[in-house]
């Protein structure tokens, strides 16, 4: 199986496109390509999956959420994991509806793309023929992944201009709650025990990696959390501030709109 390095991903740049990603896209090429913090997987040219250590599996956001029982999901990986059908085995065996399975599935592409296409001095790899275990459910263009990418950074920058507490384990603070936190982003602040990361949060709620990093950064700048040995951070929330005014749309209502329009359109 041939594989291949682009020497051309070192650029770090926080706006910057993958070179070897458009490259692969415009020879619609077929395979895994392998960054720092995750993998993306093409049939075509076109994304058909990602995978990153920073963010919990689709196994795990269709259990935890509901959608899914834990007993069926192995069934699935079971029968049909070595015929890379399992999404394909989900939806044709009951255990879920199909549209419930390609929303959850880009919801986790694209949480997963947002970590994997993060800047990086190290080059990219490819390999050629490489699918994954999942199957087909829904590809996805490659400049619909790097336009939402993009869009992600900016949207956490806007919010806190700080991203440590995106890699590093969040504590409270000692800063007084001085108004109501939504429900969704108290469990996010109950679990900031100065040992979890964002991606401990993610995983032990089931939710999306890059909603958590949301709701950290509007805690961080309301005061209410700090990256663990950080202190005081520059941008830190001066008295009488415990709350900045939303940025934008609460991201997972925002996302699903998209989804759905999308699906629709499609």
């Amino acid at each position: 199986m041939r594989s291949s390095t682009a020497g051309s991903e070192g650029d770090v740049r926080p706006s910057a496109p993958s070179p070897m990603l458009q490259r692969l896209a415009a020879e619609r090429a077929t395979g895994a390509l392998m960054r720092d913090r995750g993998t993306l997987y093409l049939a075509d040219g076109q994304v058909v999956h990602a995978e990153s250590p920073a963010t919990p599996g689709i196994d795990i956001l269709l259990t935890t959420g509901g959608a899914l029982r834990h007993e069926g999901w192995w069934d699935a990986v079971a029968k049909a994991g070595a015929g890379q059908r399992v999404g394909r085995y989900l939806v044709d065996s009951g255990h879920v509806p199909g549209g419930a399975l390609e929303l959850c599935h880009l919801g986790a592409l694209y949480d997963a793309a947002f970590f994997a296409l993060a800047p990086t001095r190290t080059p990219a790899r490819f390999r050629y023929g490489v699918s994954h275990w999942i199957g087909p459910v829904r590809p996805v263009a490659v400049d619909a992944v790097q336009r939402e990418t993009h869009r992600r950074r900016e949207l956490l920058d806007r919010i806190w201009p700080d991203a440590l507490t995106d890699t590093a384990p969040v504590t409270r603070t000692a800063h007084p709650v001085d108004a109501p936190v939504p429900p969704g982003r108290l469990r996010v602040l109950e679990l900031a025990d100065g040992v979890r990361t964002a991606s401990d949060i993610a995983r032990e709620l089931g939710r999306s990696a890059f909603h958590i990093l949301v709701d950290l950064r509007r805690l961080a700048a309301a005061g209410l959390v700090e990256a663990v040995g950080r202190g005081a951070a520059p941008f830190a929330a001066t008295p009488g501030r415990a709350v900045l005014p939303e940025v934008t749309a609460d991201p997972d209502v925002a996302l699903l709109r998209r989804l759905r329009d999308a699906l629709e359109a499609l």
